[in-house]
């Protein structure tokens, strides 16, 4: 009982310090778990992926002949504690990005470890400082749907200022349907990682509570 006070404790401290704005190194992220081992290849992905607010997406260009067009993007996977994985985004047809996926859905986004500040002075292209690679479908999430919501939740509640962008601009929320991924957070090439591993990883609220607390 007293361990479980303790959790419901540091946990409510948690979430003053969200309701303050306390945040790690990049604007709508608090640093809330600790790089987990290079050796837990789905702790790793899940962790870039939810302590990140930005990233690369990559999408297959019409308009460019079918070029690879790269797009600096916001996303979220979920409010503070609660991200599932899969990345949401909050696009506009108006920005190309958009536009190609309407017309092909092929898509990839790629994060790195280094804008969340851990990787110190090391390079980014060094393989210490992890890096992730997620390809799929990029897919308009279901309107009017619990999807949508929850997408909504974990977009505004990472980036605020997305909430007052123009209405007129009929920005729209899309996911990211992973169907592989490319991981690399150690020396010896990319560590073999599942959709099915990294989506069903144990990411607990008290494994949540004790990263916090380290």
């Amino acid at each position: 009982m007293k361990i479980k006070g303790l959790v419901h404790f540091v946990y409510a401290i948690y979430l003053v310090s969200v309701l303050l704005g306390i945040q790690g190194p990049v604007h709508g992220r608090l640093l809330s778990l600790k790089k987990p081992d290079p050796e837990n290849a789905a702790a790793t992905a899940r962790w870039l992926v939810s302590q990140n607010s930005w990233g690369v997406l990559n999408t297959i260009s019409s308009e460019l002949g079918g070029a690879p067009f790269g797009n600096v993007v916001s996303f979220s996977d979920g409010e503070p504690g609660k991200g599932r994985g899969i990345p949401y985004f909050y696009l506009t047809t108006l920005d190309p990005t958009a536009r190609n996926a309407r017309k092909d859905q092929r898509a990839s986004l790629t994060i790195s470890e280094h804008p969340i500040g851990t990787c110190g002075k090391t390079d980014p292209e060094n393989p210490t400082c992890a890096k992730i690679t997620l390809t799929g479908k990029l897919k308009l999430a279901d309107k009017d749907s619990k999807e949508t919501e929850f997408a909504k939740n974990a977009l505004f509640s990472k980036h605020p200022e997305m909430k007052d962008w123009p209405k007129n601009h009929n920005f729209e929320f899309f996911k990211l349907d992973i169907e592989n991924i490319f991981l690399i957070d150690w020396f010896g090439g990319p560590k073999p990682l599942t959709v099915d591993q990294y989506l069903h990883t144990r990411t607990t609220e008290y494994a949540f509570i004790l990263g916090f607390l380290i």
